[in-house]
């Protein structure tokens, strides 16, 4: 399992790449101190986990978060238990209280092998239908019907036309089984259905926000709006 560290402080990751050198499946492709640094390892090494600190100097674990369309496997390390809860706002693996004992790292870690191990899920077709339940509520309807995926958390809501139930099951683990033709990363939160899009506007900077059926707007990152163009233009 390759693994990135991302925190301000070199005492502390030192001292969790030290706890780190027991598990001998785990590879430590590299550190960061801060946001930029922590972007450019991100995008130029494909860590499949990485260990980010909340609590840093200029921008925090949660604003870098903000900077990815997509992020590795997640682990929260911070010495500040109020960022709990805010926490749960994004996909994460654990949250790690400092200083980091050893029976809570392993557990951690366990938590991300697990999701790494899962075996592929044959990957879903336009027409495929799906079985979705919330509550005593139950929904079997074709996968073409969802007009976009919502992240909440853990959770991802599946927005249709007349319902919005929400699943157990991050973004990206949905988005690995959706067809790339009709199913699209929009940025971190939210992936649209191409085939709902009524209207595209186009943003200083480039980037696109574009309007869904039922009038749901969703804005498109920078990087996502250039992916867009790339994918979609004759």
């Amino acid at each position: 399992m390759k693994v990135i560290l991302i925190d301000d402080s070199r005492l502390a990751r030192l001292e969790l790449k030290e706890q780190l050198k027991s598990h001998q499946d785990i590879e430590v492709l590299g550190e960061a101190s801060n946001v930029p640094e922590a972007l450019s390892l991100i995008h130029s090494l494909s860590p499949d986990l990485i260990f980010l600190d909340i609590h840093m100097p200029q921008q925090s674990g949660f604003q870098l978060l903000e900077q990815l369309d997509q992020h590795p496997l997640l682990i929260f390390t911070t010495a500040y238990s109020e960022y709990a809860i805010n926490s749960f706002e994004y996909d994460t693996v654990d949250y790690l209280l400092k200083p980091i004992v050893a029976k809570r790292l392993n557990k951690a870690l366990d938590r991300a092998r697990q999701q790494l191990e899962t075996p592929e899920i044959e990957p879903l077709q336009p027409d495929s239908r799906i079985y979705v339940k919330e509550g005593d509520k139950n929904w079997f309807i074709q996968l073409n019907e969802v007009i976009f995926f919502e992240s909440i958390g853990n959770y991802t809501r599946l927005h249709l036309s007349e319902a919005k139930p929400m699943v157990y099951k991050s973004l990206s683990q949905l988005e690995k089984r959706l067809p790339a033709q009709m199913f699209f990363r929009a940025n971190r939160h939210q992936i649209l259905n191409v085939s709902c899009i009524s209207n595209i506007e186009v943003n200083v900077g480039s980037t696109f926000e574009v309007t869904l059926e039922q009038a749901h707007r969703i804005e498109v990152s920078r990087r996502q709006s250039a992916l867009f163009k790339k994918l979609w233009s004759i």
